[in-house]
């Protein structure tokens, strides 16, 4: 083989890892995004705030029976003191493009014992675009050795 082919062949296997790590990079970032939305309706739901819980869940604002579920989550698990994630089982461990799934995540504050809820979380996007992830509907407290459904 050519030097001049041998130099091309290397350049492309270095652009092919290159766009490999850059997309294997965005799928997993989106796994820190899905916890960072579902910690940020927990903890609008730990501080008490209905209307903030209602906007962080998507389209659950315009929703009635949805605003209704957040109002009782949020008189019922109000909590003093910093959120705490316990556990997150994330709803996908991995996409290249959008799914939906149920996270399960277990959490607590200094004033609660540990609370378990299951979270419906969608991943839109793809690895070329851009990957987004919203929570899609937060569950009512489980029983701490339940599985999502």
């Amino acid at each position: 083989m050519s030097r001049s082919r041998r130099i091309l062949v290397i350049a492309v296997a270095v652009v092919a890892f290159l766009l490999v790590s850059a997309a294997l990079a965005r799928v997993l970032s989106a796994n820190g995004a899905e916890r960072a939305a579902i910690r940020d309706v927990l903890e609008a739901q730990a501080s008490g705030d209905a209307a903030a819980l209602a906007e962080r869940i998507d389209g659950c604002a315009e929703d009635p029976a949805c605003r209704a579920t957040a109002a009782r989550n949020a008189a019922r698990l109000r909590s003093e003191g910093e959120l705490e994630v316990v556990r997150l089982d994330l709803s996908t461990d991995f996409s290249l493009g959008g799914t939906t799934g149920t996270a399960r995540v277990v959490w607590k504050t200094p004033t609660r014992l540990t609370v378990v809820q299951c979270a419906r979380v969608r991943r839109g996007g793809d690895v070329i675009g851009g990957l987004d992830v919203r929570v899609l509907a937060l569950s009512r407290p489980i029983d701490r050795e339940s599985s999502c459904p």
